[in-house]
């Protein structure tokens, strides 16, 4: 591959790209077979397949079918008359090399020439691909960055059965990429070898109407021949013998393997251009799959230079990554997203440092800040992040790195689910109780019960916050009497929250004594008397019983009876 023609490649836009490939392809593959010797090729086949032999018995077989057919008459007429004479050869060659027989053989014959030629052709390939994947390299460089060109290269190099000898590549005069020997493979070997089974067919009638007009010409201009050197008797056979002996000749042989020859190297270098053209077609079929795979970036990358320099930083095992990073970004931020996290770095940590659980998660949330935060706060326990599903319930600020150690430590779905949906100062609250208890509490409890025990803890004093924590998660049914947010607020507006949390905690009415204590507390201020209401209500609607029959006799005694009215006298 020369400068110009690297310069071209550089400069072309598809269509020419796919010109340049191809006339690389067909001045490699032209060159490759220019010194394959076909009629050397052909002289080894024929003695392979034993061909003299074959000719003498179809030529027997042929003058004593074609004999027993022609009259006395017509044969005598055949050494006077050329048009007979030719009539005769004709049907004789015919015979010949139209039989089964023959067109098996030369068809075999012809297709281990045709091996032979695809063997060198597979060899040359070398020098055919070599400047297509030069050429490939200058085109895409140019435009998307050594990594794409590299990846595609690779993996034109994968379907043709090649694998470059790195770093021995030179673009200077004449010079030609180093491959390795292992041919061409994919779509141009295997229309080497289509083709090559085409021509094989097609031979055998080449070569009966050429070798026909030879022996026409014989058999006109050798009467004279035979009137000398055959005697009378042979002569009743007409042309017959003249035409059997230069069948067998080594000069009608020669004429053969040659017509062999030049019909077979014809028909390859006629199908090289096609060969050269199906070669291109695949090159740039495989770059065009390639650019549908990564549509995104490549259009970005073509677009500005900045981001084509990150392309060309990026490991090929890595561009797949980069395409869904992209597409992420794109879908929320549009381009100018993309080139903002490529300035402030994101998208290069996304793309290179990111692990896979936080893919996972970017997927999940379609944002790829919810990865990056995961990511950075919970370190090497990303994958029980993931596995929770905690991204789903929380975001990453609602956690510190001690927080969510502490969340994942309770190794319960159920609880760890839970509290992930709390607002983080409910949670953080909760999280001072021991471990078990937590899990216990958290299994025992629904989201909004949760929620409102957090409440109850948020304006609560440390003292009666321990009572209550170790109260509820000892036995969960408790937090039944104090989830009315009556009660919650009784509880918070007493003076001695402590003594207002152990009465509402404690298990049944209580006796009298204990009663009375409570209406005490409540008289003297330390608790709110609505909770002895809530606490006691049926006591409380007794004594209101009592109270509303002790006013009902007060009122009886302070307020006199009404005289009964004059008796009335009858009429």
């Amino acid at each position: 591959m020369t400068r110009a023609d690297y310069e071209a490649c550089q400069a072309a836009d598809e269509a020419g790209f796919r010109s340049s490939i191809e006339t690389l392809s067909l001045k490699a593959l032209e060159a490759g077979v220019k010194s394959f010797d076909y009629r050397a090729s052909v002289d080894g086949q024929w003695r392979r397949l034993g061909m003299d032999e074959l000719l003498a018995k179809r030529v027997d077989l042929a003058i004593e079918e074609v004999r027993s057919e022609t009259s006395w008459a017509g044969l005598a007429q055949s050494l006077i008359n050329s048009e007979k004479a030719q009539e005769i050869s004709t049907a004789v060659a015919e015979r010949v090399y139209r039989s089964d027989a023959m067109k098996s053989a030369i068809e075999s014959l012809a297709t281990g020439v045709g091996n032979e030629v695809g063997r060198t052709l597979e060899l040359a390939s070398q020098d055919a691909v070599g400047p297509s994947l030069e050429c490939l390299r200058a085109f895409l460089g140019k435009r998307y960055g050594a990594t794409v060109a590299g990846v595609v290269t690779t993996d034109v190099e994968r379907d043709f059965g090649l694998e470059s000898v790195a770093g021995r590549a030179t673009i200077s005069s004449g010079s030609v990429i180093q491959q390795s020997s292992q041919g061409i493979a994919g779509a141009a070997i295997l229309l080497v070898r289509r083709q090559l089974a085409n021509i094989a067919a097609r031979v055998g009638q080449r070569l009966a109407g050429s070798i026909l007009a030879r022996l026409v010409s014989v058999a006109a201009g050798g009467v004279g021949l035979v009137l000398v050197a055959k005697d009378i008797w042979e002569l009743r056979n007409g042309v017959l013998p003249i035409i059997s002996d230069e069948m067998k000749s080594d000069a009608t042989k020669d004429m053969v393997k040659a017509e062999l020859a030049k019909t077979i190297g014809e028909q390859i270098n006629t199908h090289l251009h096609e060969i050269a053209a199906k070669s291109a077609d695949r090159v740039v079929e495989i770059w065009q799959g390639f650019r549908r795979a990564h549509q995104k970036a490549l259009e970005i990358a073509e677009k500005n230079e900045g981001f084509r320099t990150f392309l060309d930083t990026v490991k090929p095992e890595q561009l797949a990554r980069l395409d869904e990073v992209v597409a992420l970004v794109l879908a929320s931020d549009g381009e100018q997203g993309v080139l903002k996290r490529l300035s402030d770095g994101t998208l290069n940590e996304a793309v290179r440092f990111l692990p896979e659980p936080a893919m996972a998660i970017a997927r999940d949330t379609r944002s790829i800040d919810a990865a990056l935060g995961w990511s950075a706060l919970a370190g090497d326990q990303l994958p029980k992040v993931l596995e929770h599903e905690i991204y789903r319930r929380a975001a990453p600020s609602g956690f510190t790195r001690t927080t969510l150690s502490t969340l994942l430590k309770l190794d319960d779905h159920v609880a760890i689910t839970r509290l992930a949906g709390l607002q983080p100062e409910a949670r953080d609250r909760l999280f001072g109780l021991g471990t078990e208890d937590l899990k216990r509490l958290a299994r025992s409890f629904s989201e909004s019960e949760l929620e409102t025990l957090a409440r109850y803890l948020d304006g609560l004093e440390p003292e009666p916050r321990a009572r209550v924590l170790s109260a509820v998660a000892a036995t969960p049914a408790k937090m039944q009497s104090l989830a009315s947010p009556r009660v919650r607020e009784a509880v918070l507006a007493s003076k001695d929250q402590a003594r207002a949390v152990d009465m509402m905690l404690r298990d049944g009415g209580g006796n009298p004594e204990l009663i009375l204590d409570d209406a005490k507390a409540a008289w003297d201020g330390r608790i709110s008397p609505v909770l002895i209401w809530e606490k006691h209500p049926l006591l409380v609607g007794a004594l209101g019983v009592a109270f509303l029959f002790v006013l009902l006799m007060i009122r009886r005694l302070f307020r006199p009876r009404r005289p009964a009215g004059p008796a009335q006298t009858p009429a």
